[in-house]
């Protein structure tokens, strides 16, 4: 509290504080986005904060107004805060979606420019049942648990399960044509389901479901990813030829069971690599075996080897080396992590799947972009 000797706080020590205040959307200073709108300082110490809220049903209204309070009583000479919101006008939105576009034209994939660094995954299966929805969520959550900056595309429109697994019960914010996504577990994400009413179904043909995907990809802030995970629908059909065309630097991560059945299906789907030229990173052996809870060895319900055979099939088709990223044991605490939006890698790290799935992000996190693609602003000389 103020005393009689202290001194009375200044504007620019209060927009110090503002600057330390991220949008929860954006996750950039609210100083940065012109969200200040205004800063009063009364005599005693009161100091009354005007933030402009990018529309106005922002769901973050209250979160806004905690942090940016909390920022400003830390200034030293501050007594009591204020927090009035007000909201942007057409003309402050348009400017703050060209900030955050960066000047660059609209409708741009940012993944797919030469000059990104995000490594995308399309997480994909030849069949439903696989669990590659869980295998995309846990990873995500892996990943940005291990501090990378991780975004996740709900692609399989038909079938969309990530919000609900991955615990994110948010809406996308609509910041003029720009979509501002939802985040849980340190993720971004985004799923038609979002945008439709309960669960009533999506009955759609390949143009919408490529328009859907382009907006996923273009009109989203995703920010400045590492890693984007695209959860796709199972086999080869509209969605993965829309995304090698639209993010043809993306790599495939291809789920299986140790099934032979389910594996020659799974390779069928890897196949597609060699038609749409993209790299396959690796194979995923998911429900590999139950630990029997009575001995040390292993049940194999689903069978043995479908990673495997999974691997050296799509070897040799495309004539490059496809490796087992690793075995999921079954596990209920997947199931019931994924029910209750609490991924088993957080929330029981150290079990036998949490373990495993950790491996296998750690793998993927750890991998680097070539420089195909990139440019490097070398100038070509004539001299030797």
């Amino acid at each position: 509290m103020a005393t009689d000797t202290a001194p009375a706080p200044t504007e620019d020590a209060v927009r110090t504080a503002l600057a330390t205040v991220n949008d929860p959307e954006i996750h950039r200073p609210i100083t940065d986005l012109g969200m200040v709108k205004s800063v009063d300082i009364a005599p005693g110490g009161r100091v009354d904060v005007g933030i402009y809220l990018t529309v106005s049903g922002c769901p973050l209204r209250e979160t806004i107004t905690s942090n940016v309070t909390e920022a400003v009583r830390g200034v030293p000479g501050v007594t009591e805060v204020g927090v009035e919101l007000d909201v942007m006008n057409d003309e402050q939105r348009k400017a703050l979606r060209d900030s955050l576009r960066g000047g660059a034209a609209e409708r741009e994939i940012p993944f797919a420019q030469p000059g990104s660094l995000t490594r995308v995954y399309c997480v994909a299966s030849g069949k439903g049942g696989v669990g590659k929805s869980s295998v995309t969520v846990n990873l995500a959550a892996a990943l940005a648990d291990d501090g990378l900056k991780v975004g996740v595309v709900d692609a399989d429109i038909y079938g969309h399960s990530v919000p609900r697994m991955l615990g994110a019960d948010g809406k996308p914010t609509q910041v003029e044509d720009m979509i501002m996504p939802p985040s849980a577990n340190g993720v971004k994400v985004i799923s038609i389901g979002m945008f439709t009413p309960g669960n009533s179904p999506v009955v759609w043909r390949g143009p919408m479901l490529h328009r859907a995907l382009q907006q996923f990809l273009a009109d989203v802030y995703w920010g400045d990813l590492d890693v984007l995970l695209l959860d796709l629908p199972p086999g080869t059909g509209d969605i993965a030829i829309s995304v090698a065309q639209l993010v043809p630097n993306a790599e495939i991560l291809v789920v299986t069971t140790p099934q032979q059945a389910a594996a020659e299906v799974a390779e069928r789907a890897g196949s597609i690599a060699v038609q749409t030229h993209q790299k396959i990173v690796g194979v995923i052996e998911n429900m590999s075996g139950l630990p029997c809870p009575h001995c040390d060895e292993m049940i194999d319900v689903f069978g043995t080897g479908g990673g495997a055979m999974v691997a050296e099939g799509l070897t040799r088709t495309t004539g490059a080396e496809v490796p087992v990223l690793g075995a999921i044991p079954i596990d209920p605490r997947v199931r019931e992590g994924g029910d209750e939006g609490k991924p088993v890698v957080l929330s029981d790290p150290d079990s036998a799947a949490g373990s495993a799935l950790r491996a296998m992000a750690g793998k993927l996190g750890g991998r680097q972009r070539g420089l195909s693609g990139l440019s490097l602003g070398l100038t070509p000389s004539n001299k030797f």
